[in-house]
């Protein structure tokens, strides 16, 4: 159990842990991870025979990581002091580790929240949309993310190297777990309102963008891929759309400015998918993340100097059709150009030419990155 100030309610929740131990035969021990309290929790702990040990650097992660490195058992069931979780009815978790495991989570949503046990915002807001992103980012069989109650076979948490020290801790476990194809299963919890009378340490909009935040950048796909092929892809089509000339859409017309706009999305279409790529083979060398197949054969194929004839063939397209847009004014005594015209070869040219510039630069950094894996 992490502990902050929890005087009020440690002893409670600690005495439910000790009878469900002692009810079903179990030889297990209460680990309080007390992360700096000032109100007498961990008098209270050592009093009632649980192991206390002193977590010096703030933040509900860093108490998990150190409860979790501290616990001796096989398994390990971690959960709020606060009362908000039965730990006298733990079959359910118990029962499915023994099955096999190795992440057994609480699902608040289908064991039932009691009146008054978690905020409006978060039941209808916070906690859905992170968990429905959870599952479309990653895949996870998990319909609560941010249940603070689960249990797990603890050599294979330890394995998977958690890192966030707050409370997007929740988060990280349950990602990494789903990466690293762990056997996943989920246990219907009742939370009931706290026993506390002071403010809960979390902060809704913080720890929602922290958590939020983690899922982007744990999903380069999400963060940068999509978006990328899509803004990519709308901009070419835009691009050759526009190019023999004005475009009618209804009473509207597109033409050169729009143009400009496609040209835009191209340039930051193509650098979104770079990155993509780039923090994917990052991501999988700092071994936050499993190796991809698809990197694996793209880091195959594609060589430093595929790319830098691609980006030099790309240069010289733009060069060329920039030639022709100089040729093109020349035949005017270089004098004033109508820009509706004039523009439908300097910005094919200028794009053309920034892509080859980015590609070159792109295939030596996705090269020194393999020099990295390498």
């Amino acid at each position: 159990m992490p502990c902050l100030d929890e005087a009020e309610t440690i002893g409670i929740c600690i005495r439910k842990a000790k009878h469900y131990l002692d009810s079903r035969g179990i030889a297990g021990e209460i680990v309080i991870a007390d992360n700096g309290s000032g109100d007498g929790s961990q008098a209270i702990a050592f009093g009632l025979g649980a192991r206390v040990i002193t977590v010096p650097q703030r933040g509900y992660g860093a108490a998990l990581m150190a409860g979790i490195a501290a616990a001796l058992g096989t398994y390990v069931i971690m959960g709020d002091a606060d009362d908000s979780y039965d730990f006298s009815a733990l079959d359910p978790f118990v029962s499915k580790l023994r099955q096999g495991c190795d992440l057994v989570m609480g699902n608040r949503f289908a064991g039932g929240i009691e009146p008054g046990a978690m905020p409006f915002l978060h039941k209808y807001l916070g906690n859905p949309v992170l968990s429905g992103l959870g599952r479309l980012f990653f895949g996870a069989p998990v319909g609560d993310f941010h249940c603070g109650l689960r249990g797990f076979r603890r050599e294979a948490i330890v394995d998977l190297d958690l890192c966030t020290t707050g409370m997007e801790f929740a988060s990280e476990m349950v990602v990494k777990a789903t990466l690293q194809q762990l056997r996943i299963d989920e246990a219907p919890t009742t939370l009931s309102p706290d026993g506390r009378t002071r403010e809960p340490h979390l902060r809704s909009w913080r720890d929602g963008w922290r958590h939020l935040r983690f899922l982007l950048l744990f999903s380069p796909r999400w963060l940068f891929f999509y978006p990328g092929a899509a803004l990519l892809t709308m901009g070419l089509a835009t691009m050759l759309w526009l190019l023999p000339g004005p475009q009618q859409i209804g009473t509207v017309t597109l033409d050169i400015h729009t143009l400009a706009y496609s040209a835009a999305a191209i340039i930051c279409g193509f650098q979104a998918l770079a990155f993509s790529v780039f923090a994917r083979t990052y991501a999988t060398m700092a071994r936050l993340m499993p190796e991809d197949p698809r990197l694996t054969q793209l880091s195959t194929i594609f060589s430093l100097e595929i790319g830098i004839v691609a980006g030099v063939v790309l240069l010289l397209g733009g060069l060329g059709i920039s030639a022709y847009a100089v040729d093109f004014w020349g035949r005017t005594a270089f004098e004033g150009l109508d820009p509706v015209v004039s523009m439908r070869f300097v910005l094919p040219g200028v794009t053309a030419i920034v892509l080859g510039i980015e590609v070159v630069f792109s295939s030596f950094f996705f090269s020194v990155l393999g020099l990295a894996r390498q």
